[in-house]
């Protein structure tokens, strides 16, 4: 019968033997690797523990991975853009390589993260380790190499849960909040090579995107030369856009809003657009539809501007876009499929693809309202229809203190006469602006925009003269033509009439 006694009488035999037997199998473990070292190459030797680390990771590991692709589908990660905003805030002594830039008028210098580095960070007592990697590969037909970005997330496998449903939302909030305490309005443009062959693969795999520069354009809504009547409407409409995010979901409309700025040269849209997002504080994205060649193009490209930010198409009656229009000839069929539609465009604008996307501004400027397609001018199409026009007195007084420093309720001796002149004048505030530059003297400043306003006006003068006698010389000829008509007709008249007679046969 089996007793406790036995047992302890085994004990130390069994240790003894187990003990022996370790130390067996670890001597035969260190020969074996003597003999490794010895008889196989290195680089085998490093190839196949990798191998073996590789295969039965996955069975004894604890950590888990997340990846943050740079480009999810057709538009920009937010993860990703989250991450690299947060993880400059969370680079330690113990990296080893920074990537630095700095560009043209910025004071402070850009400290980002290279390839394979990594940063850790800690967040609720979860131990968690970011690493930046990229991959290059070769798309399209003509193998163009681009790089794929991304981020690698490790941590524990049992606090998935947490670093999804918490920590990402973290990061997300407090990328935003960084973002706001450094916000600098961005310009961006579009990147991209042009090829005749119009590879989508290639488009989608990096071949185009946007670059972007800081928008230090100083141009405020205090700074524009425009009636303070159509500012405070424009300043207002901004504002209730803004704020009326239920409104829009319970009316069923996509959040955005739709600018038309029409006007001769020289008037003030761009600096207007200027103006809009410095009071935005939204980014500007500057789109060249000549660069667009199909409406699937044009969709990926606009999908991939952000949030809180303002599309600008200026010119848009000169843009290279096909009204819709199939020509019968496979040669007209085949130019018009080669470049973006009308209807796609303001599919985009408001059809199904205008709910990609909230709070967004979009503008577009002419210096020709009558040569736009009637579908743009479409009630409900662009919301606002602003026509900036020629200089007034009141632009021309702060454009006067913006330049001279002339306080607006301190007029100069020659104000009184420059906007006598600026009512009867065609001036653009760029071409005041231009004559007020002239000089940091305001007597010398303004005589000379006072000459330039009496000399517009006596050329204005002179061209309605001569188109008056132009008129006059035209409605002369006319008279002479139908009176030489009416000559012809009745001498026509007098000459007797002939006809034949057909007789049945």
């Amino acid at each position: 019968m089996f007793s406790l006694n036995d047992l302890k009488g085994q004990m130390p035999t069994t240790a003894s033997t187990l003990f022996s037997a370790y130390a067996s199998f670890a001597t035969c473990m260190m020969l074996l690797r003597s003999m490794a070292k010895e008889l196989i190459p290195e680089p085998f030797c490093t190839y196949l523990f990798s191998a073996i680390n590789y295969l039965l990771t996955p069975f004894f590991s604890t950590k888990f991975t997340l990846i943050v692709d740079e480009h999810s589908g057709m538009i920009q990660n937010q993860v990703y853009d989250a991450a690299d905003v947060y993880l400059r805030t969370k680079i330690g002594p113990s990296t080893e390589r920074l990537r630095v830039s700095k560009a043209p008028g910025k004071k402070a210098i850009s400290v980002t993260m290279t390839k394979d580095e990594e940063v850790a960070d800690t967040f609720d007592n979860v131990k968690l380790r970011w690493r930046f990697s990229s991959e290059s590969k070769k798309v399209g037909k003509k193998n163009k190499i681009v790089e794929k970005r991304f981020f690698e997330l490790t941590f524990s496998k049992k606090h998935k849960d947490k670093v999804l449903n918490s920590y990402l939302p973290f990061v997300l909030a407090r990328a935003e909040a960084i973002k706001d305490e450094q916000k600098v309005v961005k310009l961006y443009t579009r990147h991209f090579w042009p090829s005749s062959s119009h590879d989508e693969e290639e488009e989608e795999e990096g071949n185009s995107y946007w670059g972007s520069v800081n928008l230090e354009h100083p141009s405020t809504f205090e700074t524009m030369a425009m009636e303070p009547e159509l500012k405070r409407a424009i300043v207002e409409d901004m504002d209730r856009f803004v704020r009326r995010r239920e409104f829009y979901k319970k009316v069923g409309k996509a959040w955005k809003r739709g600018y038309l700025l029409y006007g001769p040269p020289g008037t003030g849209k761009s600096s207007l657009i200027a103006a809009m997002a410095n009071y935005l504080k939204f980014n500007v994205y500057d789109l060249e539809l000549a660069s667009i060649y199909s409406d699937s193009h044009l969709r990926r490209v606009l999908l991939s501007t952000t949030n809180r930010s303002i599309l600008v198409i200026e010119d848009i009656d000169c843009c290279r876009v096909d009204a819709g229009n199939r020509a019968a000839d496979s040669k007209s069929k085949s130019d018009s499929e080669d470049r973006a539609t009308l209807s796609g465009l303001l599919n985009f604008i408001d059809g199904l693809w205008s709910s990609c996307g909230d709070e967004r501004i979009i503008v577009f400027t002419t210096n020709h309202r009558d040569r736009l397609d009637p579908a743009l001018l479409r009630p409900g199409r662009m919301d606002v229809h602003i026509h900036l026009s020629y200089c007034t007195a009141s632009g021309f007084r702060i454009l006067a203190s913006n330049y001279l420093g002339i306080a607006v309720d301190n007029h100069h001796r020659l104000c009184g006469e420059i906007e006598g002149l600026i009512a009867s004048t065609e001036v653009t505030p760029a071409e005041v602006a231009e004559e007020l530059t002239k000089s940091d003297d305001a007597d010398f400043a303004l005589q000379g925009l006072v000459n330039l306003l009496k000399w517009k006006n006596a050329v204005a003068e002179r061209k309605k003269l001569a188109n008056q006698e132009g008129t006059a010389q035209e409605t002369k000829i006319i008279a002479n033509q139908e009176a030489t008509g009416q000559e012809m007709d009745n001498k026509v008249a007098e000459v007797p009439s002939t006809g034949t007679t057909h007789s049945d046969a």
